[in-house]
């Protein structure tokens, strides 16, 4: 069935892992009848958690669309992972999605992942309900929750159901606070119930506390407020809707996903209050010409998709897409504006977790899936070739936790390189480069846990088991003092003999990184046609130090003197030669360890700078400043050898209880300090020995 884009709303479930967001997608559906029974997680049968990681963990790890159909109206419910190391997964929902609601827990109260949900919104201007979930669970504090959530963020915070307790001060029940209706659930059935008379007082404080913000929104409400006139349920709507977009209100409520309390109420609330496509934020787009315009959502525009998600499993490559004006038909052929390839387009799907049902063609702002698109990315805007345009790409955090990766049996290199490029496709939050000073293949992650499920998966579908390491730094080495050594090659063996001689003088050169060359031999001493021999043994002497067998850099090798046979000498014996001048200077040329330095920046709330800095401080960090941000963090800006900063992503985390964030670049190369260098050299000595 084809909706108008009037009829359809795009929600994104974000907050802290294990607030209830999977449960709650679970009643929604359960409730509008798209399922016939509800799932549980611990079951591993739910319709967002399907991917065998997820029935593993009990925890979500990638974004699951779950659509369904209330009163006329689609709801494209998008669940995501509250776990940190999925962030990506967050991004890619809020991409797509109009509005949010944010989900915690009445055990849990404001927790960081609810904080942080709430600063994704801000950063989008994006409108947003909060909705306490397991209410109905022991120790659970509904009004604890409702009253941090208003010290924290103030009047805008709106009540629209509040709880029901008994005497034992067991949620029972829920009262819709606009209509003044009360309801409680019997078999999963909603019944409406009579109003308690004990929440009468309540109901009609939050009840003026509503008309209150309703008369905020417009200077004709405003003026029926003082006159003491009552709102219509209409003007109400109106008002709370339009404080909605506004973000002058955010409306709270609440429920339990267990036994669906709270769910019905819930989507009313999301068809009556929450924008449509059209109303959503506003999207930037890049024309052909490089200049950047406001996209307009338009049901009557050129066919315009954006892809916000890839999924390839066993079943085939889905790539997901949210129609973002005209509307698509299966076959239609549209332009790819990353590639400017014309692409045509394939089946096309609207998906229900790992459940896909074809359908015919997607109209605007609907969100639904075309097959098999091989060459297509996430980020890609797919777009008529009337009109171009490039929408703008999701922001993923920058990836900051790096481990090597390697296969568990030998020569399989490549098959962990293909597979992590494939699951790459599914998850742009990671990466992998293959470094060439380490001869390792380095993965970099939101955290451990992210990496974690990769190597399950690479086994899992890709069937090659790989392991986990600490990178290694890649440290160099240069000469502070000038030597002068002679190497001399001489070796008689049957027939025609080897014989190379040359003096060579080293000195420290710090303009240049790379080796340099010369030569200043005086009356041919050394033949011409053997000075690139003796460059091209020194350059390869060059890549393993005296010291721990690291690259040696900023070195001047001058060619000065030596001698030849006429018979003997040749090319490999000139390149042996200098090879042992290298070998001998070297040790005596007051030889250091260098090591990698990199620019660290680090956002945490002001609460943790001292901690923070006193454990940059043990790392040999330098900090450079301070700068406040202006909404109560601080970024750090500190100078910190590599060698240090392996397990940052993870200590930073267990420092600020999540809430802390960085980025690190390399800087340059320093000279390594003693106790450091002495540890480094042990560290390349016993890798050598494995």
């Amino acid at each position: 069935m084809s909706y108008s884009v009037q009829n359809i709303r795009n929600v994104a479930l974000i907050g802290h892992g294990g607030s209830g967001k999977t449960a709650l997608a679970e009643s929604l559906l359960y409730m509008t009848k798209a399922i016939d029974r509800m799932g549980r997680a611990a079951d591993g049968n739910t319709v967002c958690d399907y991917d065998p990681e997820e029935v593993k963990r009990q925890i979500s790890i990638s974004l699951a669309v779950a659509p369904l159909e209330f009163k006329g109206c689609k709801i494209n419910v998008l669940d995501t992972p509250g776990g940190f190391d999925f962030s990506g997964e967050v991004m890619e929902a809020l991409r797509a999605a109009d509005a949010a609601i944010i989900v915690c827990s009445a055990k849990d109260g404001i927790s960081v992942g609810l904080e942080k949900a709430w600063k994704y919104c801000e950063e989008r201007n994006m409108p947003r309900f909060i909705y306490i979930s397991k209410t109905d669970e022991d120790n659970s504090d509904y009004n604890a929750t409702f009253e941090a959530l208003r010290a924290k963020y103030g009047n805008k915070i709106a009540p629209l159901v509040v709880p029901i307790w008994d005497d034992n001060k067991k949620v029972t029940g829920i009262i819709d606070v606009l209509n003044k209706r009360a309801y409680e659930m019997q078999k999963l059935q909603r019944v409406e119930i009579q109003l308690p008379e004990s929440k009468a007082g309540v109901i009609d404080e939050f009840n003026d506390a509503l008309k209150e913000s309703v008369a905020e929104t417009s200077e004709e409400f405003m003026e029926k407020f003082f006159g003491g006139e009552d709102f219509t349920y209409a003007e109400m709507i109106q008002g709370l809707r339009q404080g909605v977009r506004e973000l002058s209100l955010f409306p709270v409520l609440c429920g339990s996903a267990v036994n669906c309390m709270g769910s019905l109420m819930l989507m009313d609330y999301i068809m009556e209050l929450l924008p449509t496509p059209m109303e959503g934020n506003y999207h930037k787009a890049t024309l052909q010409n490089g200049e950047t315009e406001e996209f307009v959502v338009s049901p009557g525009g050129v066919p315009t998709a954006f892809v916000f998600k890839t999924v390839s499993d066993q079943y085939g490559k889905y790539s997901f897409i949210k129609v973002m004006s005209g509307h698509i038909t299966s076959d239609l052929t549209l332009v790819n504006s990353r590639t400017g390839a014309t692409e045509k387009l394939g089946r096309l799907y609207v998906m229900r977790g790992k459940k896909a049902e074809e359908t015919k063609d997607l109209s605007c702002g609907d969100i639904g899936a075309i097959g098999k698109m091989d060459k297509v990315k996430t980020g890609d805007t797919l777009c008529d070739s009337r009109k171009v345009v490039a929408l703008k790409q999701i922001p993923f955090a920058e990836p900051c936790y790096s481990v090597a990766i390697a296969p568990k049996t030998r020569g399989q290199e490549d098959k962990v390189a293909q597979g992590l490029q494939r699951l790459n496709e599914e998850d742009p939050s990671f990466t992998l480069v293959n470094n060439g000073e380490t001869h390792q293949m380095v993965l970099t992650g939101t955290g451990d846990i992210q990496l974690d499920v990769l190597v399950s998966k690479l086994k899992n579908r890709f069937n090659v088991e790989a392991v986990l390491s600490e990178t290694r730094v890649p440290y160099r080495e240069k000469i502070r003092k000038k030597v002068e050594k002679q190497g001399r090659h001489k070796k008689q063996t049957g027939g025609s003999g080897q014989f190379g001689d040359v003096w060579i003088r080293f000195e420290p050169n710090l303009e240049e990184e790379e080796m340099v060359f010369a030569e200043e031999v005086f009356g041919g001493s050394v033949p011409k046609n053997f000075f690139p021999a003796v460059e091209k043994g020194l350059r390869e002497a060059c890549l393993h130090g005296p010291l721990a067998g690291y690259p040696v850099v900023n070195l001047k090798a001058v060619l000065y003197d030596g001698s030849y046979h006429p018979v003997d000498s040749s090319e490999i014996a000139f390149k042996t030669a200098a090879q042992l001048a290298y070998k001998a200077a070297m040790p005596e040329a007051n030889p250091v360890l260098l090591e990698p330095v990199g620019e660290l920046k680090v956002t945490v709330p002001d609460s943790y700078m001292g901690d923070v800095i006193g454990d940059l401080n043990k790392r040999r960090g330098r900090v450079m400043g301070m700068n406040p941000t202006g909404d109560g963090d601080q970024v750090i800006e500190a100078e910190v050898p590599m060698a240090e900063m392996t397990s940052y992503a993870i200590d930073l985390r267990a420092m600020t209880q999540s809430r802390g964030s960085y980025t690190f670049h390399f800087v340059r190369y320093e000279d390594c300090p003693p106790a450091a260098q002495d540890k480094a050299i042990a560290a390349a000595k016993a890798m050598a020995e494995e």
